[in-house]
């Protein structure tokens, strides 16, 4: 079957493009054929002549950044021109879409979080005109909605409320099939729009080796300040305050041994104003932890690479590598991929209980954790944590309990299943 995917970005590492391309490997595998249109390509994510590019699909475009700045941030007293604007760009990204679709005779559609989230008023709007128009069968894959973000939606003018109400997400009967990552997604889905739809977790490669110890890394502690035997914590995320970093800086506070040290990987580029990142390095100052606690942004990335001078870069894989135990504090998530990376690395994880996913989607499954509640640090969770972290033997009961459990609900085996409903007849 051919299937074409409708994305605003991809090759990039933010979860929508990154759970797309687990999508893609997992399709190919069961012997679709692939072709992506998208406003921005980072790198070859299928054949090039499979990758169509189309400019206005971007985030970053100057019709979509003009359409969410009078739409939502600076409204005009009048909202004809950018009513007829949205209108004509609808309608530019779906005659784009009709030629794609006919050009590579693509059978199924796959809209990749584009008709969930109002991010793009234009493409979700073209979407749904193209749809309406060609009849053709749509998998909509919705990772989070507008309801979810507060007042980030909300605009003054009632037509564009009213567009987002019926086009965000996309409610065009039976040719739709809607996927979404979390049960609370899918009741919302049911009790705002009747709208019954499959819940897909995110998932990972139990088949392929992750967070191994290796040469390359063997000195990534040494390299960021800390020894070769301490006994490291990792907070594998980015500093956004919805993280609750803050709770594992007052963790390792809290522990009673010096060796007992805080890896910070993330960087701080999605922190408005860089406040919350200052929050946490008063913090640490405050409660004399320079020692214990590092923020690794400029060492760990995504990839392993190396500067012109020579200095390494370690990757996500590495970071995993070289912990004892994750911390995974988060207050909200749409799903949480690092608590299943260190599943996936066969690391113990200490989480808070977010909402509204982790408990019903993920702890219930039997996942062995210390777990929070509204991140209280109470003395049964830190003297439970002191006893993992002191006990190498109950670690590795833990992580194996765990990487089986993960492999069990969040795989890819797991996805196929899902894929194999999703895309039938």
């Amino acid at each position: 079957m051919n299937i074409g995917i409708i994305i605003g970005r991809i090759g990039d590492v933010d979860g929508v493009a990154l759970e797309t391309e687990k999508w893609i490997k997992v399709l190919q595998r069961m012997g679709h054929e692939i072709f992506i249109l998208s406003g921005v390509f980072k790198g070859q994510v299928v054949a090039p002549e499979r990758q169509t590019h189309l400019p206005i699909l971007s985030f970053f475009s100057p019709e979509c950044e003009w359409e969410q700045n009078r739409a939502f941030f600076y409204p005009p007293d009048d909202p004809d021109e950018l009513l007829t604007t949205i209108d004509k760009n609808a309608h530019a990204v779906s005659t784009a879409i009709f030629s794609w679709v006919l050009r590579n005779k693509i059978e199924v559609i796959l809209t990749e979080n584009c008709t969930a989230l109002p991010c793009h008023l234009s493409m979700g709007l073209g979407i749904m005109m193209a749809v309406e128009n060609m009849h053709i069968p749509v998998v909509s894959h919705d990772h989070d909605y507008a309801w979810e973000r507060g007042d980030r939606y909300a605009s003054p003018f009632r037509e564009i409320k009213t567009m987002v109400e019926e086009t965000f997400p996309l409610q065009n009967g039976p040719n739709v099939r809607h996927a979404v990552i979390n049960s609370a997604a899918r009741q919302e889905l049911e009790d705002r729009f009747g709208i019954l739809a499959m819940v897909v977790p995110n998932v990972m490669d139990f088949e392929q080796p992750f967070g191994l110890a290796d040469d390359y890394n063997e000195d990534l502690l040494d390299e960021i300040g800390f020894h070769r035997d301490d006994i490291a914590l990792f907070q594998i995320t980015r500093i956004v305050e919805r993280k609750g970093i803050e709770v594992a800086i007052d963790l390792i506070d809290r522990l009673d041994n010096p060796k007992m040290k805080l890896v910070i990987t993330g960087s701080a580029a999605d922190d408005e104003r860089k406040g919350y990142y200052k929050q946490l390095v008063d913090r640490v100052e405050s409660q004399g932890l320079q020692d214990r606690v590092r923020f690794a942004y400029r060492r760990i990335l995504s990839n392993r690479s190396s500067t012109r001078s020579g200095e390494k870069r370690y990757s996500l894989s590495d970071a995993y590598a070289r912990s004892v135990a994750c911390t995974y504090f988060s207050t909200y998530e749409g799903f949480g991929n690092a608590f299943v990376e260190a599943v996936l690395a066969k690391r113990p994880v200490f989480v808070n209980n977010y909402k509204p996913v982790f408990w019903p989607d993920i702890g219930s499954k039997g996942f062995e954790c210390v777990m929070l509640e509204d991140n209280q640090l109470t003395d049964e969770a830190v003297g439970r944590i002191d006893e993992v972290l002191r006990d190498e033997k109950l670690q590795t009961e833990i992580a194996e309990h765990n990487f089986e459990l993960g492999k069990k609900h969040f795989s890819y085996e797991v996805l196929e299943r899902k894929l194999e409903v999703l895309f039938s007849a």
